[in-house]
């Protein structure tokens, strides 16, 4: 009975459900993890909560918004789309709000707009829409699968100049994957790969504080107070989990001993106060997540929906790639890159975002839907 609902509903059911529980969580935790950063910085534990759940207000309605904007609107404005994501990322580079060595935010009041993550947005917004312009130009020689990569790489300069490793190789892997299942040669996906594996190591070699990430997340044991402070820290974090955890509001490690537990290590602050269960349950959550935005991408594709599908597909590995970042960093298996859990860290510019590009899939899949029916119904009626 269930099922059948939520496969009759105008809207899809899974991916609404594992969005708002992951928000909900997002918010338990927020709050639970930065109380005591929250008291030593501003002098109240639940400052953090209050941005937070401004946030989570100011994001519904951009959902809102999001969910009723057609999909011809962002076909159209493609073009405009990626010049703007140009500009404001030049715009960042000029007036924008330095934090810790990075130049990320464009300030505007007492918030910063992260453009990289507008940007993330609306490139990928763009691939979409090329890749149904190019097709059969992107699977049948170097040029049609050159161009993109041409625009990526303005992006990516510009991206890097903040400078935001972790944005770029988001973006050059979800850009990846878009050609490869739009049907680009194999030896034009691998040689791809290759050529952007060894601009990471050559952009990882030129930056000592890159290297120094990558040496303290190989051996973080041999700096315990120093490079590798941040992930060993992490590191205890999960070990004192066990199966259920210390229990919610009991962390040790986010008592300023865990830097930034409310943001990007938020995942070792569940693994310590949820245990195994409840970092099994946040992951199940996640892979609901993207599973619904692959699959909604795979039904506009049959359905004869390319942009709409390519999009959705797009979406789908963003969320997919920058979860895996974000956990693997926490849990020493990555580098740390600096990326938020989607729906679950702190971050206003990255949490918007995302919230829009949900809005943007139940949308896709609306309009499939009703593309549906309407044909069925004309069949039915002949």
């Amino acid at each position: 009975m269930v099922f059948s609902r939520a496969s009759s509903a105008l809207y899809d059911v899974p991916l609404l459900y594992a969005m708002l529980c992951l928000i909900g969580v997002g918010f338990v935790m927020v709050t639970s993890a930065s109380m005591p950063a929250g008291e030593r910085i501003f002098g109240n534990p639940y400052h953090f909560t209050l941005r937070h759940g401004a946030f989570i207000a100011l994001s519904s309605l951009l959902f809102v918004m999001a969910t009723t904007v057609p999909m011809d609107w962002w076909k159209k404005a493609n073009p405009y789309l990626l010049l703007i994501g140009v500009v404001l990322l030049l715009i960042v580079l000029v007036v924008g709000r330095e934090v810790n060595g990075s130049k990320r935010w464009i300030p505007v009041g007492p918030v910063g707009i992260q453009a990289a993550e507008l940007a993330k947005l609306f490139f990928f917004s763009y691939i979409a829409g090329y890749l149904v312009r190019k097709r059969e130009e992107v699977q049948e020689n170097l040029k049609g699968f050159a161009k993109p990569m041409a625009v990526f790489a303005v992006y990516a300069s510009l991206i890097l100049l903040q400078p935001d490793l972790g944005t770029v190789v988001v973006m050059f892997v979800t850009t990846v994957g878009l050609l490869f299942l739009a049907g680009a040669k194999l030896w034009q996906f691998f040689a791809l790969i290759l050529t952007g594996v060894g601009m990471v190591v050559l952009l990882i070699i030129v930056e000592p504080y890159r290297m120094a990430r990558v040496v303290s997340f190989w051996e973080p044991w041999n700096d315990p107070f120093g490079k590798g402070y941040q992930l060993v820290q992490s590191l205890m974090a999960y070990s004192q989990g066990g199966w259920f955890g210390q229990g919610l509001g009991n962390s040790v490690q986010k008592l300023q001993y865990l830097p930034e537990a409310h943001n990007d290590f938020i995942f070792a602050v569940i693994g310590e106060e949820l245990g195994f269960v409840g970092v099994v349950s946040i992951l199940m959550l996640l892979a609901t997540l993207v599973f619904r935005a692959l699959f909604i991408g795979q039904k506009a594709l049959k359905n004869g929906r390319e942009y709409e599908g390519y999009l959705a597909l797009g979406i789908g590995i963003w969320f997919a790639f920058q979860t895996m970042v974000n956990i693997g960093a926490s849990a020493g298996i990555l580098p740390t890159k600096g990326l938020t859990l989607p729906f679950v860290s702190q971050g206003g510019s990255s949490f918007m975002v995302m919230t829009v590009a949900a809005g943007v899939l139940f949308r896709i899949d609306f309009e499939t839907k009703m593309a549906t029916r309407q044909a069925t119904t004309r069949g039915s009626k002949r």
